[in-house]
């Protein structure tokens, strides 16, 4: 076989070399590189690498599942000792140690009876096999390491250089928050050394991107374990930069035609249970007892406005009728999924529901995707899009979830927007349009969504009247553009590092006046810029000039204002631009044009 190739993969899984393929004619090959499919197997069959590692390193080690993940791959295990980031590089050694005995991956098949007496000993395989059908199991063996493993792998470990350890997180059994807490180690592994390299240096660029190391030296936004996991709390800063966020959207939304509107964060279970939430969601769900009636905290705004749309009666003239609302919503997401504000129990979306007929739906999705698109230039994402199908546990029938699909696919198709497939990933209600963004080093994020529903109109019996008399149902797209201001403005964060545009920054301007005698100078100033909207402070404290302008920089603001003799005496402003590294003076009224101008780039 090939150094090039890892070989051919056939019907079953296994991986077998070029003479064995043309005796089957579903075998596909496999190429050595970093394509999806290739990556797949390397990354995986790093995972048992690091397995056998493991075992020979630690004592009594037992292993869970050792899955590939979009950030590489990782394994849930138990050993007697505990493990840190400190023994990643011990284990790694060990790895390559093994590579170079030249071990062979084989493969070989037992009944789920065999299984269970095969590892009657160790009870985390005895947990995963509870979770396998009955029939035929696989196993992957090298040296003298073996696990279960649907595959395939690499035909030997002399493919598997190119990796590298990145965490050890804990992870509870099954993901359940009331069993045992596992060790797991994520990796990452590639075809070749350049693509690792790559990979590492965006790794260090994203630690120094981290939105909660960066809101915390901003003082954006914090956390409070006293309080409660999960509920972010909006400093002053923080709360700057959301409201210049949401001014952008409402007015964005005001000139599409949106109505503003707001539901309850709480309803009665009943209302969750007509949606479907509290079958097919309801373990996400805070629920509570008012007077002995049960209600649910909102983890959507769908019923809220289905409600308003149902106030009064509504004709075909109505429609497309569009309501948003910035919507307070509560999610009980598991204490290991909790990760800054890109994962939260309350976060607040930026969610709109369009009432419209069936014929209504392509051009409004398209309009919706130009909504999106104007958003993503805005702030120079470039983004892909997914269509996500109907989900094992789901509302409503088949034909009427492949007309929603279809919906969904023609409005794409008919405007020559490209997107993939995600079988099985859609809402419970219906299926969706996933926006996948990529940030400035080129990771993938996802965001925003666009879902096309016909079953909630049914069953809260929404209604509106046609052109011939008859009552009709309309269809309901929901629709996010952001996700939530939570997730999005963590992306925004480390997508420019801390370093927003004007039109977003919390503070845009500080002025540094040299001495007491130049404040009177900048507190005028200061009072003509807010008069524009634009935030600035004044650091006129009694430490040094050079110490000011340090603590002002550190905040990363667009533009350090100095104020002396000079500028008081010339009506004139000596700036620090932060984004372009220029020092240059300005009038005043020169200065105002330069920020009015950058002010009108935040318009979508």
């Amino acid at each position: 076989m090939s150094e090039n190739l890892i070989g051919y993969i056939d019907d079953l899984g296994n991986i077998i070399d070029t003479q064995s393929a043309g005796e089957n004619p579903t075998a596909q090959a496999i190429e050595y590189d970093n394509s999806e499919a290739s990556l797949e197997i390397i990354r995986h069959s790093t995972a048992h690498l690091m397995a056998q590692a493991i075992t020979e390193l630690y004592t009594n080690a037992k292993f869970f599942v050792g899955p590939t993940v979009d950030e590489g791959f990782y394994y849930d295990f138990r050993v007697d000792e505990k493990i840190g980031e400190e023994d990643l590089k011990k284990i790694e050694k060990q790895m390559k140690m093994l590579i170079k005995k030249k071990y062979k991956i084989e493969k070989y098949e037992i009944t789920k009876a065999e299984a269970l007496e095969k590892f009657a000993k160790d009870d985390l395989k005895q947990a995963v096999l509870t979770k396998i059908p009955d029939g035929v199991i696989s196993v992957y063996k090298q040296g003298d390491f073996e696990d279960l493993c649907q595959g395939p792998h690499v035909p030997a470990l002399r493919f598997l250089h190119n990796f590298k350890l990145t965490r050890v997180a804990g992870a509870y059994l099954g993901g359940d928050e009331k069993a045992e807490m596992l060790t797991r180690i994520y990796g990452i592994a590639f075809a070749d050394k350049e693509s690792l390299k790559e990979y590492m240096l965006m790794m260090e660029e994203a630690k120094k991107r981290d939105h909660r190391k960066i809101g915390a030296e901003m003082g954006l936004f914090m956390f409070d374990e006293e309080s409660g996991a999960g509920l972010p709390f909006w400093m002053p800063q923080g709360t700057k930069l959301r409201q210049k966020l949401e001014n952008i959207l409402h007015k964005a939304h005001r000139r599409r035609g949106y109505q503003q509107v707001r539901g309850p964060e709480i309803l009665k279970s009943d209302m969750w249970r007509t949606s479907g939430h509290y079958a097919c969601y309801g373990e996400n769900m805070y629920l509570t007892s008012i007077d002995d009636q049960e209600y649910g905290v909102k983890p959507m705004n769908c019923i809220g406005h289905i409600q308003i749309f149902k106030q009064s009666g509504k004709s075909y003239r109505d429609l497309p009728l569009k309501y948003y609302e910035y919507g307070v919503v509560h999610r009980h997401e598991k204490s290991g999924a909790l990760h800054g504000l890109l994962r939260v129990r309350e976060f607040t979306q930026d969610d709109a529901h369009i009432f419209c007929t069936p014929e209504q739906i392509a051009g409004e999705v398209i309009e919706i995707i130009e909504f999106v698109d104007s958003v993503m230039k805005l702030f120079n994402f470039d983004y892909t899009m997914e269509v996500a199908t109907k989900p094992e546990k789901a509302i409503g029938e088949d034909d009427v979830w492949d007309l929603a699909t279809q919906g969904l696919k023609d409005a794409l198709d008919e405007n020559n927007l490209p997107y993939t497939i995600d079988e099985g990933g859609g809402a419970f209600y219906g299926p969706k349009i996933d926006i996948k963004i990529t940030d400035a080093i080129g990771r993938k994020w996802q965001c925003g969504t666009v879902q096309v529903d016909f079953n909630l109109p049914e069953r809260f019996e929404v209604e509106y009247v046609a052109e011939d008399n008859t009552r009709q149902q309309p269809v309901m797209i929901h629709r996010a553009i952001l996700g939530s201001f939570e997730r999005f403005i963590a992306v925004l964060t480390e997508h420019y590092a801390g370093e927003f545009p004007l039109f977003l920054a919390p503070t845009q301007v500080i002025f540094v006046p040299i001495s007491e005698v130049h404040a009177p100078y900048a507190k005028e100033l200061q009072a003509q810029l807010m008069d524009i909207d634009i935030d600035c402070e004044i650091y006129d404290k009694n430490d040094s000039l050079n110490k000011r302008v340090r603590n002002a920089e550190k905040q990363r603001v667009p533009y350090v204002v100095i104020v002396g003799d000079e500028e008081v005496q010339n009506k004139s402003v000596a700036l620090r631009n932060r984004r372009t590294k220029e020092q240059y003076n300005l009038s005043f009224d020169e200065f105002m044009v330069e920020l009015s101008q950058q002010l009108s780039e935040g318009k979508i």
